[in-house]
This record gives structure tokens, C-alpha cells and sequence, in this order.
């Protein structure tokens, strides 16, 4: 195995002394803030050791097998709130009606795996009856953000051939503006009903929850004539872990406990481009 220790704030003295808890055959630096050991003795207990101490420094640490790269693989799928972007996009919709601190609560368990999904998306729109349906509008100009090397992720994994996936339990006003954007090739979400130019509280049809994000990303595999085991997903909440499961790679992106412990890769501290780094 492969170890990647990386942070954009992290000193080389800092990688060099984790890399001496993993005790590499070889090391090779990446940049100035990425150092690869190579041909490590993998044990879960290392694992735990590495990981306890490189969360500490502020360090992303990162087992992976020896020669993997992005030409292994054939789809980058991501989940959207949190994860491509920064911003949960119903807690700031709910913002608008002042009821931000209700949502974010309801939102933050859900992510943790506390609540099931798609009741809590449920019990979320519904609070957003009758606001405006240009408060949406506003959420993507004003408070929408790319997380950091999002771009820089996106435009890398294009260039090599990968198609693009964004599959989202939020909502295809914002999934669709970013598809065009970045030039994703796939984007699935949820539809909120909108009446009278205001939202009535509703989703128009099934629920993208963690099953349907999974069948998403087995059907868009299957479109592109893929396996699973060929496509890497990015996610940061529990109702990300069905589609993270059936991937080749699966990477915790700032992502929620349960999500990192059960995540191939995670990304605490690193921009999305972290990903690039450790497929180097």
C-alpha cells in the first residue's frame, strides 16, 4: 500500500514525521505540502495510528494501492451540498422564510444518519411554503460557492476522460446550473413544486434519497457502459454511504463522521483536488 499525507497548510517537517509512523520503503514528495510513502506495511492498527495523528496536525492521510490513477477509473459521481459546493442550499432557502436554525437542525441530523432521509426532506419543504420562488435565485447568486479545487478537480478529471455525475438529494434548481457550468455530463435531483410563483412545500415525484442516489449511479455506470468498480463518488452525509459503498473509490469530502469511518479516502483538511494528488 500506498500512503498519501497531504494539507495545504501542512510543513514538510510535519508529513516527514508521519511518515515515519507508517516507516516506508520509499517516499516521494508531491509538492510542497504532499508527500507519497510507498511500499507500506498496512495494518489497520497503522491505519488508526496515522489517521489519529495526521487529523491532529492537520494532515489528510490517505491509504490507497500502489499504481492507481485516475485511468482506473471512468466516473466521478458527487453528491452536491457540502460536497461540490459549501453550502446546504434548503437550510439557506429556509433563510429567506427566517427559518434557517429549524432546518439546519432537522439537516445536520439527517446527514449524521439520525433521521430517515426522505421524512426529512419531507418535513423540510414543507416549511418553505410559500416563499418566493425567486429566494432560490438569490441563494445561487449570492451564497453558492464551489468548494475549494472543485474546479480544479472537475477540469482534470474531464481532461482525462472521466465523465462527470452530480447526484444530489437537493434540488435541480441548483443541480442544473452547475451541470451547465462546469459542464457535468449527468445531474439528478430533486423537483420542488412551485405554484403561482411560489413554492408550495411539495417535491414533485420520488425522492432522491440514499437508494436513488445509488441506482443513480449504477444506471449513469451502465449508460457510459461501466462498472461500479469504475467510478469514484465523492460525499459528505449518511445518505451518501449506499453509492460510496458500490464504488471502485469512494472519498469523504469534509464529510460527517459516520461517512469518514466507512470512506476509502477522506478529505478533512484538502481541497476536492486532494483526489489528484492521491491518484498521482
Amino acid at each position: 500500500m500506498n500512503l498519501v499525507l497531504q494539507g495545504p497548510q501542512a510543513s514538510f517537517d510535519t508529513l516527514e514525521g508521519l511518515a515515519a509512523l507508517a516507516k516506508p520503503s520509499r517516499e516521494t514528495r508531491l509538492g510542497d505540502h504532499a508527500l507519497r510513502c510507498e511500499d507500506v506495511p498496512f495494518s489497520a492498527q497503522l491505519k488508526d495510528r496515522v489517521d489519529a495523528a495526521a487529523f491532529e496536525a492537520g494532515v489528510d492521510a490517505c491509504f490507497i494501492e500502489a499504481g492507481r490513477t485516475l485511468r482506473d477509473f471512468g466516473l466521478v459521481a458527487m453528491d452536491m451540498d457540502s460536497t461540490l459546493i459549501t453550502i446546504e442550499c434548503i437550510d439557506e432557502i429556509a433563510d429567506m422564510q427566517g427559518l434557517k436554525p429549524q432546518v439546519a437542525e432537522i439537516t445536520e441530523a439527517a446527514m449524521r444518519g439520525e433521521l430517515d432521509f426522505a421524512a426529512s426532506l419531507t418535513r423540510r419543504v414543507a416549511l418553505l411554503e410559500g416563499l418566493a420562488a425567486s429566494s432560490l435565485e438569490r441563494v445561487y447568486d449570492e451564497r453558492l460557492r464551489i468548494s475549494m479545487g472543485g474546479e480544479a478537480m472537475l477540469k482534470a478529471v474531464q481532461a482525462a476522460g472521466l465523465k462527470t455525475l452530480l447526484v444530489s438529494g437537493g434540488f435541480t434548481f441548483f443541480t442544473e446550473r452547475l451541470q451547465q457550468r462546469l459542464s457535468l455530463d449527468v445531474a439528478h435531483a430533486n423537483v420542488l413544486e412551485v405554484a403561482d410563483g411560489k413554492l408550495t412545500g411539495r417535491v414533485l415525484g420520488g425522492i432522491v434519497d440514499a437508494e436513488e442516489k445509488m441506482r443513480t449511479v449504477q444506471r449513469v455506470c451502465a449508460q457510459y457502459g461501466l462498472e461500479p468498480r469504475q467510478a469514484i463518488v465523492m460525499g459528505d452525509g449518511a445518505n451518501d454511504l449506499k453509492m460510496m459503498g458500490i464504488a471502485g473509490l469512494s472519498v469523504a469530502f469534509r464529510a460527517k463522521p459516520v461517512v469518514r469511518a466507512q470512506a476509502a479516502l477522506a478529505l478533512n483538511f484538502s481541497g476536492l483536488d486532494g483526489l489528484l494528488t492521491v491518484l498521482q
